[in-house]
């Protein structure tokens, strides 16, 4: 068959591009971070490369989605674009050095520390060192790892089982999640009280089997000034409102490591309390504003469906 012919057949079969929600963010805020890290941002080491790479985020997308609407019936291709974001997320946090540098070079250690001094008279991490054992330390750091599995792991559910409405509305809660969050890490940088309070603790975090081990994985990220809010936090209370609402079974089973995950991060000295109780408020704010989204697209695709069918019997 001659290629131009198989093309003009595909291109007919294609339908309209349908950027989802979850696109849109992407689109937006990385295309939004490379326009200011080659601009007013430039200046900032690595703005280059970070800019480069946030074009191809925000570039992701636009493709795929296209490509998409050229072949339907490709699952692969499907599949990809649908989770377009993951390699996002993997990849932009290491990008935002020169991002944050330029917004806000110095850190806002003192100021958390301050205020989890004035709201609770104690440092958490600091308490809890001297009151959680080696043993439940190691049980803790393994749940706080589990940030990178359970996220995943409910949107593979969701696509797999056939709740699409479902599982675009979560990663458009997700999308927005981070997309403030990164914000956040720009206006207030800081390091963490396991670097701000090292000498407030008698010794290194102490446990029995892989603490050590997995401690010493998250002392040279390549970008560390990524407490307030707490991210780890917020992805699991967006975890849990999604789980809860959409598949309980998935709920039920994560419940006990994703508590276990928000401790470690006070535990294993990654955040201040006030990082966790901060991820709390922007938390309703996506899962809101993903809601709206989708009850807005859904009540719009409904209006528009019998206009379409109503165009096919007219004479």
């Amino acid at each position: 068959m001659n290629p131009w012919t198989s093309y003009n057949q595909a291109r007919a079969r294609a339908r309209d591009v349908h950027l989802r929600g979850v696109d849109i963010v992407i689109v937006v805020a990385c295309s939004l971070a490379a326009l200011a890290l080659v601009g007013p941002a430039r200046w900032a080491p690595g703005s280059t490369r970070s800019a480069v790479h946030f074009a191809i985020f925000a570039l992701g997308p636009l493709v795929l989605r296209t490509l998409e609407s050229y072949f339907p019936r490709h699952r692969l291709l499907a599949f990809v674009a649908s989770f377009w974001l993951l390699p996002v997320l993997s990849l932009s946090h290491g990008l935002l050095n020169p991002m944050v540098t330029a917004v806000t070079p110095g850190l806002r250690d003192a100021q958390l520390a301050t205020m989890d001094q004035r709201l609770f008279g104690f440092q958490a991490s600091v308490l809890l060192g001297h009151v959680v054992p080696p043993w439940l330390t190691d049980i803790l750091m393994i749940c706080y790892y589990g940030h990178f599995v359970w996220p995943l792991a409910l949107g593979l559910v969701m696509y797999f089982t056939g709740r699409r409405d479902a599982f675009h509305e979560y990663l458009l809660a997700l999308s927005l999640f981070f997309t403030f969050n990164y914000v956040c890490y720009a206006l207030v940088p800081a390091i963490g009280p396991r670097y701000f309070l090292f000498s407030e603790f008698s010794q290194p975090l102490q446990g029995v089997w892989v603490t050590p081990f997995l401690d010493s994985v998250m002392r040279m990220p390549p970008f560390a000034r990524d407490c307030f809010p707490s991210g780890h936090t917020g992805t699991t209370l967006v975890v849990f409102v999604y789980a809860f609402r959409f598949v309980p079974r998935f709920f039920r089973v994560m419940l006990v490591p994703g508590l276990g995950l928000i401790l470690a991060t006070l535990v294993g000295r990654f955040h201040y309390a006030t990082d966790l109780i901060c991820a709390v408020p922007l938390v309703m704010v996506v899962v809101g504003l993903a809601l709206g989204w989708s009850r807005a697209t859904a009540r719009r695709e409904a209006v528009a469906r019998p206009m379409r069918m109503d165009a096919i019997v007219r004479p």
